[in-house]
């Protein structure tokens, strides 16, 4: 495609009850033609893990926060760490949903009314994250993504409808961005299942390169528990009210993992601080 904006990014956005997304800036890249592109690896962090400097597109450029963050040595050395090859893996909410039987109503990529998906402002969102992690500059070629953050050559989420969930919206927000990539979205496994999907990532026959993983935030913890050593130690949990944070391990040599976040800072309302 010649055009590559925020609307056709998020193609699956479109709300068909003839409400018009709001223009984000800084959202959209202007422009490109469709790629596949893995194993860009994350800024280096200084020693007090903290990222510095403004991020590529799709962001004000807030930096990664968190003690322990990783440098740029050993952000090399992941990238050839074995367990199946993932150096730098990338955990996301989805995007924001229904609080209730009213308005702001669950909408599907069609427009139909579904409390399991997400709202218009989740679409947003999940439009917005297209930018966030594949992003170009104005001719529409790939840019280094912002501090503390990494392409992604492999997308996950859970499976809607099986397990204890039957949440579309882990799905629904990184649809987007796996379009947006070039890459087949996974869904093997479903809420309920994160030991096994620990397992994948990280085994032999998982993802290779950084990957990004969306996920129902009560169970991102679940998730962590069986990653292995993480330092520090991330968040026990993620807050209900939080939608705009990526949690970001980067293995090291040896094994084990360093643990930053990075504020997403795409939507108005989103915050610059860290999860405590």
């Amino acid at each position: 495609m010649a055009e590559r904006g925020l609307g056709r990014r998020s193609a699956l956005a479109a709300l068909a009850s003839g409400v018009a997304l709001p223009v984000l800036a800084g959202c959209s890249d202007g422009g490109g033609k469709k790629h596949k592109e893995q194993g860009k690896g994350a800024e280096s962090v200084d020693s007090t893990g903290t990222t510095g400097g403004a991020g590529g597109a799709g962001g004000t450029g807030a930096g990664s926060t968190g003690t322990g963050g990783t440098s740029a040595g050993v952000q090399a050395e992941a990238a050839t760490a074995g367990h199946g090859g993932l150096n730098v893996l990338m955990i996301i909410r989805h995007a924001e949903k229904p609080t209730g039987s009213g308005a702001p109503y669950g909408l599907t990529s069609d427009g139909t009314q579904d409390s399991h998906s997400l709202t218009i402002q989740g679409w947003t969102r999940a439009g917005a994250l297209a930018a966030l992690f594949d992003p170009r500059d104005a001719a529409g070629s790939p840019v280094a993504p912002r501090a503390g953050l990494a392409r992604p050559g492999t997308v996950a989420a859970s499976v809607p409808g099986t397990g204890g969930s039957n949440s579309k919206r882990p799905e629904e927000t990184v649809t987007p961005t796996a379009a947006a990539l070039g890459v087949t979205l996974s869904t093997q496994f479903s809420v309920g299942q994160e030991a096994e999907l620990a397992g994948w990532l990280t085994g032999p026959t998982g993802p290779s390169g950084p990957t990004l993983v969306a996920w129902e935030h009560q169970h991102i913890p679940d998730i962590i528990a069986h990653l292995g050593p993480v330092t520090p130690t991330p968040p026990k949990s993620w807050p209900g009210e939080r939608f705009d944070i990526v949690y970001v391990f980067t293995r090291v040599s040896g094994g084990g993992w360093t643990f930053t976040q990075v504020p997403q800072m795409l939507l108005a309302g989103d915050l610059p601080t860290p999860i405590s």
